[in-house]
């Protein structure tokens, strides 16, 4: 999470010449940049941050700031296709495609990746003499140098099988959304600094070819009769794009909101005040025994980042199902069943969520994940908890009345009396805090069922977020009904009472572990298991 040192930067630097003529060329304008090879979150906190960072490949990234009165700026580093570079791809293009019809073994997105790079070995040659001249050997390849080799493969994967501009975006792991508007500079939202505006410009003349090539990519193809179209690009990343100028006055407009390929961590939602230990400890038990969660709150306010996080509190040896309509969840259990609806092709062979739900009630699962629940598919997901099946998914509500009223009321319309079979949920807001804008947990409320002499559903305040300090404060402490009378009795305690000593420990885990800065992932997953499988004693730090 350091900086890189001067000579590992003068190394990236030599193996890479077009990051050294960024450099050279940014030098007369500003101070040499900081190099990262992973971005701590503190730098926003810099006044004028001037840094580097890589990403996948050969892609880097510049992030700067000059005044307070500008935004940081992202410029995307990519290798520089020159005018007889680009003469040189040409003719690789045209001798892959004369034999590309000879490959009939690609299935995949990565298979494609892999014989285009096995064609362009074929097709080439390296001659570090040959410079900018377009040269061909006796047998009919192409005299090409290191660096030319290596610019025409990222030029030809990107346009091919990658995001065509976009490919810088798709390689960084710091971005969650991408806003692309026809005529104007792509703009992101950064993990680390928000809102950035890019140095990557769609141009109108080609806007039209460039989004229905992307359309054809999430199989949802665009045009002036069908202007809208939804789908996920291989990595699983969610594309919506508005075509038509009649609906979209500036020309075709793309929104992509990115995959993150390994999910956060809950030790990192911890120390990035998402939510504190508390909370963390209190999911760790309604997960362990079975407690169905619905994880609530506006778009872009985290929810399956949360969801994700929480996801190895379920013990090791359980049997998941999961139910989605773009593949977002992430889960490291070994029986994993994860299924996706369909709404391509014939009508008659479209899934639906409700579809897959039902068909999910009887493989006998031992928790149910739909990945979001919005409409009638909601009656499915309460019949699921009624037959005991803990569930755990996303709604889009900002309060735990607005939950209430929207399953009991149209198109979902459950029974008030069924309420009861959900035991917790979690509000989580984007908010503006002091000029910034975070992710907190708003309150985490416990229901306790329907009430018939009001007519109304019960409930109980848990945890909740004081804006003022940024804190979260445990309301239902030594009062919770779902501690003491869901689960209390589930764990074996005679005295209800005694589940917030469980409570105080798995708090504390949570808690050594941020000190201990256990932030990645799958190092998380590994330390919770060993906590199941062999007891605290097992833990690798102490407690």
């Amino acid at each position: 999470m350091t900086h890189i040192e001067k000579a590992e930067a003068e190394k990236l630097l030599k193996d890479n010449p077009h990051l050294k003529k960024y450099i050279t060329e940014i030098e007369k304008k500003m101070k040499r940049p900081i190099f990262y090879s992973k971005l701590p979150m503190d730098v926003k906190e810099e006044v004028y941050p001037n840094l580097i960072y890589a990403t996948k490949g050969l892609v880097f990234i510049h992030v700067y700031q000059k005044t307070d009165m500008e935004k940081p700026e992202y410029h995307a580093i990519t290798p520089i296709l020159d005018k007889k570079t680009k003469e040189k791809l040409d003719q690789i293009l045209e001798l892959i495609y004369e034999k590309a019809h000879l490959k009939t073994d690609i299935k995949t997105q990565s298979d494609l990746r892999k014989a285009i790079r096995e064609y362009i070995e074929k097709t080439t040659v390296i001659d570090e003499k040959s410079g900018g001249k377009l040269l061909k050997t006796k047998v009919g390849k192409i005299k090409v140098t290191t660096v030319e080799k290596m610019t025409i493969d990222y030029h030809i994967i990107k346009n091919i099988v990658g995001g065509g501009p976009l490919e810088p975006f798709m390689r960084d792991p710091y971005i969650e959304d991408i806003h692309i508007i026809t005529g104007e500079n792509v703009y992101l939202i950064h993990k680390v600094f928000d809102m950035v505006k890019t140095n990557i410009h769609i141009d109108k003349s080609w806007a039209n070819r460039f989004s229905q090539e992307f359309a054809e990519k999430i199989g949802s193809p665009v045009s002036e009769g069908q202007p809208i179209a939804d789908g996920t690009l291989p990595d699983g990343s969610r594309v919506n794009i508005i075509y038509s100028k009649d609906v979209s006055i500036k020309g075709p407009s793309m929104t992509v909101r990115k995959f993150s390929e390994t999910p956060i961590s809950i030790t990192q939602l911890i120390n990035w005040g998402t939510f504190n230990a508390g909370i963390g400890a209190y999911l760790w038990l309604c997960l362990q025994y079975g407690r169905s969660i619905f994880i609530c709150g506006e778009t872009a306010s985290g929810k399956t980042t949360s969801s994700n996080a929480i996801f190895p509190f379920i013990p090791p040896d359980k049997k998941i199902y999961s139910v989605e309509n773009t593949p977002e969840v992430k889960l490291p259990h070994a029986v994993w069943q994860q299924l996706l609806t369909r709404s391509t092709g014939p009508k008659e062979g479209h899934v639906d969520e409700g579809d897959l739900l039902r068909a999910g009630l009887r493989s006998r699962p031992d928790y149910i994940v739909p990945g979001e629940t919005r409409g009638a598919e909601g009656r499915v997901v309460f019949q699921a908890m009624q037959t005991g099946h803990p569930v755990i998914t996303t709604f889009h509500a900002g309060s735990v009345t607005k939950v209430i009223q929207r399953f009991t009321g149209h198109p979902i319309n459950i029974p008030k009396t069924f309420m009861d079979n959900l035991d917790v949920v979690l509000i989580q807001m984007a908010v503006e805090r002091k000029g910034k804008r975070i992710r907190r947990v708003l309150s985490v409320d416990e229901i306790e069922g329907y009430n018939k002499e009001v007519d109304g559903i019960m409930s109980r305040k848990a945890f909740e977020w004081n804006a003022v300090d940024d804190v979260h404060m445990f309301k239902a402490n030594r009062n919770s009904y779902i501690l003491e009378q869901r689960i209390a009795p589930m764990a074996g305690y005679e005295d209800p009472m005694q589940i917030y000593d469980e409570y105080d420990l798995r708090k504390h885990i949570l808690e050594r572990m941020v000190e201990e800065k256990i932030f990645d992932y799958y190092e998380v997953v590994e330390f919770i298991w060993t906590f199941y499988r062999e007891g605290v004693q097992s833990l690798p730090i102490s407690i």
